[in-house]
């Protein structure tokens, strides 16, 4: 089976993960440092094999889910044509969640930093990246902006892709504000996307009602 370039990155970014947190074992305390909130206090913690494994086991459940979407859509043909993106898009979300298993792991040897700080760059690269999938994908049921309008409407689907994909990418820009503003990181982060979702929801349903609208045969006829 042919293998592509951008599975060939996948796949090395998950044995990456795993090689990471199986060399880190032996030198971290038993219970890590596994959640903190949002003014960057720790407020969770979790058994050493857990904390240490569990982001590289949901990489591995996601690369599995990433594999299998295509060939379980029925509209898996639309997939096919924004393929690249996809599996472009697949290796940002390994290497996000790679990223803050090292980052993890930094902060159990003991090292300290403001978590919404170095967060804040990563979460730009992720949002500026899904804002570039959205902009190619073509309807299915898995990716992208899935509403009971853009489900149910090429032209919907297309519209609100097309200005979800802009949207998304200034909130990639938008999120390395948490830089320069650690104490208020969060709120760079996902104050847009909600403000964005919810947009995106609005107007997939109003595009949706237009091209109904232009359907109708004017009165008179």
């Amino acid at each position: 089976m042919h293998l592509s370039k951008g599975r060939a990155i996948i796949a090395g970014i998950l044995i990456l993960t795993f090689a990471i947190a199986i060399v880190a074992y032996p030198y971290l305390p038993d219970r890590l440092a596994s959640h903190w909130g949002v003014s960057g206090e720790v407020n969770g913690y979790l058994p050493k094999i857990w904390g240490l494994f569990i982001v590289p086991v949901i990489s591995a459940a996601l690369t599995l889910l990433f594999l299998l979407i295509p060939r379980i859509d029925p509209l898996g043909k639309n997939i096919a044509k924004f393929m690249d993106a996809y599996e472009q898009f697949v290796v940002i979300i390994l290497a996000f969640l790679f990223y803050v298993s090292l980052l993890t792991i930094l902060w159990n040897t003991g090292m300290r930093f403001s978590i919404g700080q170095v967060l804040s760059p990563a979460f730009a690269v992720l949002f500026y990246a899904c804002g570039i999938l959205i902009g190619k994908a073509k309807r299915n049921w898995f990716i992208g902006i899935r509403t009971p309008w853009t489900l149910s409407s090429d032209r919907a689907w297309d519209k609100t892709h097309a200005i979800g994909g802009k949207l998304f990418r200034i909130a990639g820009v938008l999120a390395l504000g948490g830089i320069l503003l650690p104490g208020i990181a969060w709120l760079f982060l996902l104050g847009p996307i909600l403000l964005i979702s919810g947009y995106l929801v609005v107007y997939s349903y109003l595009e949706y009602r237009r091209e109904e609208e232009e359907r109708k045969p004017s009165d008179g006829t």
